[in-house]
């Protein structure tokens, strides 16, 4: 398995990777072209040639962003490809001068041990002024706000 930055016309591979928990309610959806104009934003898996999981960083300012749109195809699950694209996005954010990383989740476990720390949501206004305010599922969110510190983490954790 080789993790990299994805190709413009791999951008509809990378949205029926998760186009189902879109469906089911479970993920906001990302349009094709949010996408294209972030593609080097995001990383995939790639194995054998093809797209098998997916996730990207989204900026909120020169200090914070956050993980998104994590995505494994469901037949590569439980090999730790969603560890490795945790891990690779943390080196991005490292490498493009973060300090703080966040998510917002249901697989708080996955993120918990690669080094991210719990949260809460409110902490971080511009998650929630551009994010949460609008979105569908304010009202029955489920997510729980995690953390990674890239000031104080000298652990190795969170590094591809």
């Amino acid at each position: 398995m080789i993790i990299r930055h994805p190709q413009l016309d791999e951008v509809d591979a990378i949205i029926a990777l998760f186009e189902d928990e879109v469906r089911a309610g479970r993920m906001l959806p990302r349009s094709a072209e949010n996408i294209r104009v972030s593609l080097k934003d995001w990383l995939v898996a790639d194995i054998d040639g093809m797209v098998a999981g997916c996730v990207s960083l989204v900026y909120f300012n020169e200090r914070l962003c956050e993980v998104r749109s994590l995505a494994v195809n469901p037949a590569y699950r439980g090999n730790g490809i969603a560890s490795q694209l945790v891990a690779a996005a943390v080196t991005m954010a490292r490498a493009a001068g973060m300090k703080r990383v966040l998510t917002l989740t249901r697989a708080a476990s996955l993120f918990e041990r690669a080094g991210f720390k719990r949260d809460f949501v409110a902490n971080f206004p511009e998650k929630v002024w551009r994010d949460c305010a609008p979105c569908p599922f304010q009202q029955a969110c489920d997510e729980v706000a995690l953390l990674f510190d890239l000031q104080h983490s000298n652990s190795g954790k969170g590094e591809a």
